[in-house]
């Protein structure tokens, strides 16, 4: 299965940048997350980055990743 590219992007948390990087299938769902909750996504990521623990990328990728099984049905 392919990983996909990395898609390097900017975003502003706390008053300071920094470059995130991510597949772009995950910068698309944070998009329409963000859009969602009418918040820009340096409000959603500043959101995440709040109680996060180790690599902000890696804390995307779980939060995307548990959003969306959180809307599965459950067996």
């Amino acid at each position: 299965m392919p990983q996909g590219n990395l898609s390097k992007h900017s975003v502003t948390i706390a008053g300071h940048r920094t470059s995130l990087s991510l597949e772009e299938p995950f910068w698309e769902e944070l998009r329409l997350w963000a859009a969602e909750e009418g918040v820009s996504i340096n409000a959603l990521v500043a959101r995440l980055d709040g109680g996060r623990e180790g690599n902000l990328s890696s804390t995307l990728r779980v939060a995307v990743l548990n959003r969306l099984k959180a809307r599965l049905p459950r067996e």
